[in-house]
């Protein structure tokens, strides 16, 4: 028979992880399978790239293209851009919306 965890029980095996703790040290003190810790972590980790919400994504690049901007109009970095790269990156697939 499974067991069944809440959430938050989940997100709390999964936040000890990422602070540092080994899969097999949960293991061993909260009696949860290594499997099961592994499947948690896919689901909840905020260091895996795919769990990146559509939001946090699109907040990302707009993030981006707004310190791109400023880094093109900064002073300290005339003639060290190449205009043409710079607004093909800007207007590349990564921009898009």
């Amino acid at each position: 028979m499974s067991q069944k965890y809440t959430k938050e029980f989940k997100e709390t095996i999964v936040q000890l992880h990422e602070a540092g703790q080994p899969v097999l040290d949960l293991v061993k003190e909260y009696g949860v399978a290594n499997q099961t810790i592994y499947k948690w972590l896919q689901l909840y980790g905020k260091s895996k790239a795919e769990n990146v919400s559509l939001h946090e994504l699109q907040q990302m690049r707009k993030e981006m293209a707004q310190f791109l901007i400023k880094l093109y109009q900064s002073d300290e970095v005339v003639g060290l851009v190449d205009v043409k790269n710079f607004e093909f990156h800007l207007s590349g697939p990564l921009f898009n919306h």
